[in-house]
């Protein structure tokens, strides 16, 4: 019965779950670009936005270049 409970709250707690992306690296922020659930995106792309100004011109570069994975 315990497992069962375990489990259960477990599920709903990955339902309600929300994706903090400001924890994330901007590194690995492009690296997932494209690959977002439609319900994130808006955050996401919020977020990256807020932080083309102080990326690095690897990264600037690594941005554009998937730009087009991101509008898919």
């Amino acid at each position: 019965m315990k497992k069962t409970l375990i489990l259960f709250l477990l599920m709903i707690s990955f339902v309600f779950a929300k994706v903090d992306y400001s924890e994330m690296s901007t590194q690995e922020l492009i690296a997932i670009m494209g690959y977002v659930k439609a319900e994130n995106k808006k955050q996401f792309v919020q977020e990256l936005k807020s932080r083309v100004a102080t990326m690095s011109v690897s990264e600037k570069n690594s941005y554009e270049n998937n730009l087009p994975k991101l509008n898919k």
